[in-house]
């Protein structure tokens, strides 16, 4: 055993996500990476009027949005399909991302904004509420919440 070069580590251990095929908690799966204690997400229903425009245009305008809260995020607006102009969103973007706490993500996009929408085809037991509904990223599209114009938040999809 040597010496920890940093105190404020000694004890800990550090472990390799990819040295093995899968991880489990019990006997379910756990994907992406471990889950963090101290980091949830709540999903709620609500009658908000949300309105999603891209460069002035609106693609999306709910009354019965689901709303998504993530510790360290911005509230995320999911929508039910038909609430979506899909017509003015492509969803045939290759790109998929994996969430530990929802599952993975396949998105939507235009030209102009690639991947500005994503949606949950099959989502965590934790996430089921937000099954095939579309969330668009707050940090790129200009979102109205009951005639109140969000800010545009700084995270890393900024």
């Amino acid at each position: 055993m040597h010496a920890c070069a940093d105190e404020d580590l000694a004890g800990y251990v550090q472990v390799d996500w990819g040295a093995v095929d899968r991880w489990l908690e019990e006997d379910e799966e756990v994907v992406g990476h471990p889950r963090d204690p101290f980091h949830r997400i709540d999903v709620r229903e609500s009658s908000r009027h949300v309105v999603v425009a891209l460069d002035g245009e609106v693609v999306a305008e709910s009354r019965r949005p689901t709303l998504l809260f993530e510790t360290g995020l911005p509230v995320r607006y999911y929508l039910p399909r038909e609430d979506v102009r899909l017509d003015q969103l492509e969803a045939a973007s290759d790109k998929r991302t994996t969430c530990a706490y929802k599952g993975h993500a396949s998105y939507f996009g235009t030209d102009a904004h690639p991947d500005i929408a994503w949606t949950y085809l099959e989502p965590l037991p934790d996430a089921e509420q937000i099954r095939g509904l579309i969330a668009f990223f707050n940090e790129r599209a200009d979102i109205t919440v009951d005639g109140e114009l969000q800010g545009r938040p700084t995270t890393q999809w900024s």
